[in-house]
């Protein structure tokens, strides 16, 4: 039956090719979205697995009236007595205080950065790395130096750190010493510049309080530190200090991919019937024309069950080139668009089987009726068909 199906499609060659090539697409558009999804969720499990689940934050929220919290000036003292906390850092933004490339640019021309106080270890508390230069040191942080986040540099037309480069901060000249990568659990680092805290102090009028405190914990005790970290960093008012995880932000990234692809396999699903009502067609069209042949198996002893097996497995071979050429064009598809985006290459095994399972269930519902058709044709009618 197999041989008999394959002749039947060798007799129209690019029929069945654009047939098959519409199975392909829908199930090319399946395969590569369910691939794409995978290798994103992929490339955030390996990202959350480098920067690790065990950062919360803790800063000022809203007072009972309305109006802006602080948080003391010992809470990152408070919070490192923690006991299950291993890292604890801060920043607190200089107030009314803003960073320009040169003191000639109007003060409106902010450009959406903040100037931030910092300390020491906030660098490997963030899990953040330098694009270029070295980050603040006790020395530097006692002077008028910078490190720019990865938004700020840009924004600021600053590509690489060194002696001779400087920016203006709060109408003084501060020397960039280092420019950060981004920083995905901390993205309002990536438009700040950051400064020492006693260089803030002295230099900027800062007032000490800081805006967000960062903390690494065990693994096990996040969700108990979670739970007494806003007591801790303000004992008179922890209603007013607002504690979150950062990588809560990129789990529900990760919700969002799942709803985009839901959408997107509904989109591949649409286009996998437009295939298989084409298959249909191709087959119909088929009957129609090779009534004679019909009419000359049935005469030379062919059954209307074998005229049926005939035409289902010619449909079902139609259906299954297709299948198969469409995993091979997802798989490519997810692997050149992984490759531009360095993300791994994953196809799940259950998103091809059930690529080609489809192709076969739409080849055998597509070819039903025009085998029961083919099938129910008499010898003398056939036959009579010029």
């Amino acid at each position: 039956m197999l041989r008999v199906g394959g002749a039947g499609l060798k007799t129209r060659p690019m029929r069945a090719f654009l047939s098959a090539l519409g199975i392909a697409i829908g199930i090319a558009a399946m395969t590569s979205v369910v691939g794409i999804s995978s290798s994103s969720r992929a490339e955030l499990d390996r990202e959350l697995a480098a920067l690790g689940t065990n950062l919360l934050t803790a800063g000022p929220g809203k007072t009972v009236f309305g109006e802006d919290a602080t948080l003391p000036t010992e809470s990152v003292a408070m919070v490192a007595r923690i006991g299950p906390v291993n890292e604890v850092a801060a920043i607190g933004k200089v107030p009314d205080t803003k960073v320009y490339r040169s003191d000639r640019i109007p003060e409106a021309e902010t450009g959406g950065m903040s100037v931030q106080a910092a300390h020491l270890d906030l660098l490997g508390t963030v899990g953040a790395t330098l694009a270029s230069g070295t980050w603040l040191n006790a020395a530097t942080s006692h002077y008028p130096a910078t490190v720019l986040g990865a938004s700020a540099a840009r924004r600021l037309g600053v590509g690489a750190a060194g002696p001779d480069i400087q920016v203006y901060i709060g109408g003084k000249w501060f020397t960039v010493v280092g420019i950060l990568d981004g920083v995905p659990l901390a993205p309002e680092l990536d438009s700040a510049a950051l400064v020492g805290w006693p260089a803030a102090e002295s230099y900027l009028g800062f007032d000490g309080h800081p805006t967000t405190v960062y903390t690494r914990s065990d693994e096990a005790a996040v969700e108990a530190v979670r739970g007494v970290l806003a007591a801790t960093a303000n004992p008179e008012a922890p209603s007013e200090v607002e504690v979150s995880r950062p990588s809560d932000a990129l789990e529900a990234q990760r919700a969002t991919d799942r709803a985009f692809t839901g959408l997107l396999l509904g989109l591949g699903a649409v286009a996998l019937l437009v295939g298989g009502v084409g298959v249909a067609n191709t087959m119909v069209i088929s009957v129609l024309e090779r009534r004679s042949e019909i009419g000359l198996r049935r005469s030379l002893g062919a059954t209307r069950g074998q005229i049926r097996v005939q035409f289902l497995a010619e449909s079902l071979l139609l259906s299954a080139l297709g299948g198969a050429g469409g995993v091979v064009l997802g798989i490519a598809v997810t692997t050149v668009y992984a490759g531009t985006r360095s993300w791994p290459s994953v196809m799940p095994a259950w998103a091809m089987a059930g690529g080609v399972g489809a192709t076969l269930l739409i080849g055998a519902v597509a070819g039903l009726y025009p085998a029961i058709r083919a099938a129910r044709l008499a010898p003398t009618e056939a036959l009579a068909t010029p």
